[in-house]
């Protein structure tokens, strides 16, 4: 796990390149402390740079950028590769060597032999680029779920790359700000993928790679991934064995590591099955990592408890207060990268993990979209019947007082994004009108922009489930879990996310997959002999911390006197006296920050 970056540029002195990429890598260095490298290829006007977390090989071995023997291929990766030991056996029967036990090798040698088709064998959270000096390209390739970042600006014969926005504002390649990232900020509650703050700054999309042609100083971007056909499981035994079998062998290939490793345990049912099945597979002892709360309605240690009565080695619990996070909250708004409502829940655990001595830890992150697990999942119905109504008619939704029923405005676009926002939006588009001195007209354009997508099917679980997966959970769960987690050097693994489990669950009939009256119910009940009754016959709480106290009580996010315009202000005073969640006078408070 690791920080990359890179430029390619024929308008530039390669000295100059050389210093643009140490400077970014130096400003990504956090999230790989380890070690650090630069390679410079003049005459393709490149330069790789790498900042390096060591979690497998920790010798020298695994320094980069890093090349085959010969040097004609470069390589600066960032992620982990689980099945790289099933790859590599089969490069050495057709007698390919290595150097080094690293998983940063088996991509090249895949790559010497098999190509780009080598880049759908990889199984991991993985971002890397490429360079082939033989062919004059470069690839910048993204992992099937887009667990790790990597973003990229394209132009004007150059091509940058980083793992982090920041590096581009380093560079100097990207520096002007995008106008419309508070709109989709102040409606996502997240800068959705491809955009970012940076005009001309995208992110990479997952499954795809780009290729970069030196000669031209063109490129491209086309799919590596392409999941396979669904043949459904419409037995309810056969799915819970295939969830058993898949699950655990998913979280055996993710406990692979040279370096400590260990567990978050929240007290949900997704982290407990976690920690419980890592307990039971993992070799030497299994460190966990909680949090707790003096608010009682957020504390969970009781459920955590009965969780740890079961697991051996070390358990390590933190208590955070509000004193804690104003200590922190500077450095946690300066460690976003981009403006986002969530993120310092994982900001505060992966800070204490990477104390307790942990390089590496697995998350419960992608069982809530795969099974079910939020409220959407039974509220998407209503949208069949809302869709018969003409749209022009949601157009009097912004006359209501609440928001529940305001956002039903959104419904006046037909676009998939409405139907989402709909689900999820912080603020309507009428309100961030008001926000940032707009029209309204305008902000409609900003949202729904993007073709439309027309095959989604119909209005079930299965559409929720790729609403979650693909909206919320991409945009928001995982990216705010890597930049923040990275931020203290530490890398999280999803293993509800690893490929193969993703393609077995999403074979299951979706009649026995979700359950309208217990959410995630096949997941619980093919692990019933081993979760406690405790985790899963309780209210869902998520991984929740008391915000709606504690920044009620923060002085500047508290301070209606700070912000610009009367609506936000007004906004501010109804969050004071509890009319208003707590994630939309944070979004607030960024906005007065950044723009």
């Amino acid at each position: 796990m690791c920080r990359i970056a890179g430029i390619i540029s024929k308008r530039l002195e390669q000295n100059e390149l050389i210093e643009k990429v140490t400077l970014m890598c130096d400003s990504l260095k956090h999230g790989g402390p380890d070690d650090g490298g630069v390679f410079s290829d003049e005459g393709a006007n490149l330069v790789f740079g790498h900042r390096r977390l060591s979690i497998i090989d920790l010798s020298k071995n695994g320094h980069q950028p890093m090349a085959d023997g010969k040097q004609r291929v470069w390589i600066t990766f960032n992620g982990e590769i689980y099945n790289y030991r099933e790859i590599k056996e089969e490069l050495l029967k057709a007698g390919v060597l290595f150097h080094s036990n690293t998983d940063t090798e088996v991509i090249i040698n895949a790559y010497l032999q098999w190509g780009i088709s080598s880049f759908s064998k990889l199984r991991g959270m993985f971002a890397f680029a490429l360079y082939d000096k033989e062919e004059g390209t470069t690839f910048l390739v993204r992992d099937a779920t887009g667990v790790k970042p990597l973003y990229y600006y394209a132009g004007d014969g150059t091509l940058c790359f980083a793992s982090e926005i920041k590096a581009f504002k380093i560079s100097g390649i990207a520096t002007g700000q995008d106008p419309a990232w508070a709109v989709r900020f102040l409606a996502f509650g997240h800068i959705p993928e491809p955009y970012t703050t940076l005009k001309g700054v995208l992110s990479l999309k997952k499954g795809h790679y780009l290729s970069w042609d030196h000669h031209s100083g063109s490129f491209s971007i086309a799919e590596f991934y392409h999941p396979p056909a669904v043949n459904y499981i419409t037995n309810a035994t056969d799915a819970k064995d295939y969830i058993r079998n898949s699950l655990k062998a998913a979280i055996n290939r993710q406990l692979i590591a040279d370096a400590p490793i260990g567990v978050f345990l929240s007290g949900g049912v997704d982290s407990s099955l976690v920690s419980l099945l890592a307990n039971q597979q993992k070799e030497q002892q299994l460190k966990t990592v909680s949090i707790f709360f003096n608010e009682k309605s957020y504390d969970e240690r009781a459920y955590q408890n009965i969780v740890l009565d079961q697991i051996s080695g070390e358990k390590y619990a933190h208590l955070v207060q509000q004193q804690d996070f104003e200590t922190f909250f500077p450095r946690i708004i300066s460690d976003m990268d981009m403006p986002t409502t969530d993120g310092i829940n994982s900001w505060f655990i992966s800070k204490y993990a990477h104390e307790d001595g942990l390089k590496a830890v697995l998350s419960g992150v992608g069982a809530d979209e795969l099974f079910g697990g939020y409220p959407s999942f039974n509220r998407i119905k209503y949208l069949q019947y809302l869709r018969k109504i003409p749209s022009v008619l949601f157009r009097a939704a912004n006359y209501f007082k609440t928001d529940r029923y305001r956002k039903i405005s959104f419904l006046s676009h037909e676009h998939y994004l409405a139907d989402y926002l709909l689900l999820r939006a912080l603020f309507v588009p009428a309100d961030i009108a008001r926000i940032l001195n707009m029209d309204t007209k305008e902000v409609g354009e900003i949202l729904f922009n993007e073709a439309d997508i027309n095959n989604l099917g119909p209005y079930n679980e299965e559409h929720a489930a790729w609403f979650e997966s693909n909206l919320y959970m991409q945009n928001q769960l995982l990216r705010d879990t890597d930049v923040m987690s990275m931020s203290h050097g530490l890398e999280v693994r999803v293993p509800y996310l690893d490929e193969d489990f993703q393609q077995m669950v999403k074979t299951i009939s979706p009649e026995i997959r979700f359950s309208k009256n217990q959410p995630k119910k096949i997941l619980i009940d093919s692990f019933k002999e081993i979760l406690p009754e405790m985790t899963w016959n309780r209210p869902k709480m998520g991984f929740t911390f008391p915000f709606q106290e504690w920044m009620s009580r923060h002085i500047e996010i508290s301070n209606e006197k700070l912000y610009k315009g009367k609506f936000a202000q007004n906004e501010v005073l109804k969050f004071k006296s509890g009319q208003m969640h707590w994630s939309k006078v944070f979004a607030l408070y960024q906005i007065q920050l950044h723009v």
